[in-house]
């Protein structure tokens, strides 16, 4: 820089006719990546550049003599290509250049503007277009990837609903319970990132509605609590922790997580049966796919175990003692409370078993070794749960961290171990 004079660097992404596009400024004092990961300065869309790399290429600033920018591939799956040559380590850039990510990949033109301080703007920025002042025009297609519209979309139809549900409490309950059930599953299904179809995860969770309702339920009963050690404890009957612990171990983990477990498995043999189009879809091939079948059975079983057991018996209870008002009141708070702990609780147990179930598929070799340390930690962190109760709220919401912190821990492995890493679309919270 010379004087009150001042460069200005920045990219054009263009498309096959040269036509320019709205540019990105480069900053003087800190690297510009760019990449499909949400924290690069420049995002691209991974629908539209799936062979762009999360993390593709960087532009630094170089303060010498005189301000320039170098850019660096950073290991990127296509390369980058400079003026048409793959780029090896890292080169000055020179304005008028032509920066390709991938062969076939966008491409951008950089410049650099000299002008006085004083005159130095955004390219464009005076510039007024319809789009502008109606942006729905132009991102009309990104409300629906990016701006969550759809999950918008069905929040105001639930809205509508429970309006019209008003006066109607097994409804409202019901229409209730759904929508906090399908939102905790959909926190549970960003977090993946692998996209399964929506009606196989609907199959899932009625499919372990209908086992609970089928003869299977009383068959697992008898086993679990008759047959080994599971019987769950009498009112009034005093237990030490330990023994407890052991009851619900049997009576409570092994049985309901096995339970839940039974659409994975279904799935599972299906995926390996099923035509070829449908084998991806349908099946479980990897950690990801148990954990998004496996969590939404347990949503299934938490709504009939809430909607068609504790709820109703509050409100029987209650009725008899204090009137049909207060028990509708506290039947929808116990309801509520279930619901969204269930983030912590059976979603989180039959995730994490799913997550081994599908890491069985992945390694069948070790199958049995894997399936048996899954199934035991996930009947463990249940019984856990169920016998914390007795102790204090303190120990009941330590277990439902820990419960929380093994799904979440379950899932950024599988994230990581998947064959299918490079489309996954997860949702990074920092």
């Amino acid at each position: 820089m010379t004087g009150n004079n001042k460069k200005q660097a920045f990219l054009r992404l263009t498309n096959g006719g040269n036509a320019k596009q709205p540019a990105y400024i480069l900053s003087e004092s800190f690297e510009t990546l760019i990449g499909r990961e949400p924290s690069c300065q420049i995002v691209l869309d991974s629908k539209v550049y799936g062979g762009v790399s999360r993390r593709h290429a960087a532009i630094r600033p170089i303060a010498n003599k005189q301000l320039n920018w170098e850019i660096c591939d950073l290991n990127s799956a296509n390369g980058t290509y400079i003026n048409n040559q793959r780029l090896q380590g890292s080169r000055i850039l020179q304005t008028g250049d032509k920066i390709g990510l991938g062969i076939n990949g966008p491409a951008f033109i950089f410049e650099i503007t000299t002008k006085p301080s004083s005159q130095i703007t955004n390219p464009g920025q005076n510039d007024l277009t319809l789009t502008q002042l109606f942006p729905i025009i132009s991102t009309g297609r990104d409300l629906r990837k990016k701006a969550y519209l759809i999950p918008a979309s069905i929040t105001v139809a639930f809205v509508v609903f429970l309006f019209a549900a008003i006066g109607r409490p097994l409804l409202f309950n019901l229409l209730i319970a759904a929508y906090i059930a399908g939102l905790a599953y959909f926190f549970v299904y960003q977090l993946c990132g692998k996209r399964k179809p929506w009606w196989w995860l609907l199959t899932a969770c009625f499919l372990c509605i209908l086992i609970l309702i089928s003869p299977l339920l009383p068959l697992f009963v008898t086993i679990f609590r008759e047959i080994l050690p599971g019987k769950l404890p009498l009112p009034g009957e005093n237990l030490t922790f330990p023994a407890l612990l052991i009851r619900m171990f049997f009576g409570a983990g092994l049985m309901e997580e096995l339970l839940k477990a039974l659409p994975v498995f279904f799935a599972y043999l299906l995926g390996r049966f099923a035509p070829a189009s449908w084998r991806e879809n349908l099946g479980v091939w990897e950690p990801l796919d148990g954990i998004l079948l496996g969590t939404a059975s347990a949503v299934g079983f938490t709504l009939l175990e809430t909607l068609g057991q504790y709820v109703p018996e509050i409100i029987h209870n209650v009725t008899l003692q204090g009137g049909k008002e207060i028990a509708q009141l506290l039947g929808l708070q116990l309801l509520i409370a279930r619901i969204l702990g269930s983030v912590a609780g059976h979603i989180a147990y039959s995730g994490y078993l799913g997550y081994f179930i599908g890491l069985s598929a992945l390694k069948p070799k070790k199958g049995w070794i894997i399936l048996t340390v899954g199934y035991l930690s996930a009947a463990g962190l249940h019984a856990l749960w169920n016998a914390a109760g007795t102790v204090n709220v303190l120990m009941l919401a330590f277990v439902g961290v820990v419960s929380y912190a093994f799904l979440a821990a379950a899932i950024l492995k599988a994230r990581a171990l998947s064959p299918t890493r490079a489309q996954n679309f997860a949702t990074r919270l920092s």
